[in-house]
């Protein structure tokens, strides 16, 4: 004889699951996905950060340091000015690569380096919020929320495999704070990146003193 007792528990275990079921599927409808991320990114049209970058290289013991600026202005230019441990300035815009280093300036077509090619257009897409050109060169698996979340790359270009195993980039709501870079045959980049705030409207005019 199955007892009263058993009975509601068995009916409360059931409500239970259903609850728990439903909790799970809401969930999933409502998870931070890369449509929502891309919206968050192409809001911001221009920005100014200052990075610091460590270089991880097989056969070197210690990693090398680097630190200075970037910009970006939407859709397509990109700047990185390294400041040490030597000045030099790397800018991308449309097909266009432009390197100076010690009063030398040297200008390169991205197309012919499909490798390279990848590499800043992985960084374009995402700072652009362009989910169609990240995914050209990239298989994405995003983690996380809009208050913090992980974009995780596989190229899926066979050239652009052949130099790179993976990147990460990390942010929170629509700016990227770190870039990690692990390259075929085992060396590896972090860079942390520190956004420049800005104020929110014009300075204020001096008060003037009473007469």
């Amino acid at each position: 004889m199955i007892s009263g007792s058993k009975i509601r528990i068995d009916h409360w275990c059931r409500a239970l699951l259903a609850a728990l079921a439903l909790w799970l599927s809401a969930s999933a409808a409502w998870a931070f996905d890369l449509s929502e991320l891309m919206g968050l990114l192409a809001q911001q049209k221009n920005g100014e950060a200052t990075f610091t970058e460590q270089r991880f290289v097989r056969g070197l013991e210690g990693p090398l340091d680097a630190s200075g600026e970037l910009s970006f202005s939407a859709p397509d230019r990109l700047v990185r000015k390294t400041i040490t441990p030597r000045p030099e300035t790397m800018s991308v815009e449309g097909n266009t690569l432009t390197l100076s280093r010690g009063g030398r300036t040297r200008t390169i077509a991205l197309d012919s380096m499909p490798e390279l090619l990848g590499m800043v257009e992985a960084m374009r897409g995402t700072l652009s919020g362009n989910a169609q050109g990240l995914q050209r060169y990239f298989s994405s698996t995003l983690t996380g929320t809009s208050g913090g979340w992980t974009l995780d790359l596989k190229p899926s270009d066979e050239r652009l495999a052949a130099q790179v195993r993976s990147m990460r980039l990390t942010g929170r709501g629509g700016e990227v704070l770190g870039v990690e870079m692990e390259f075929i045959g085992g060396d590896r980049s972090v860079m942390s990146i520190t956004p420049e705030r800005r104020a929110s409207g014009p300075p204020r005019a001096p008060a003037r003193a009473a007469p």
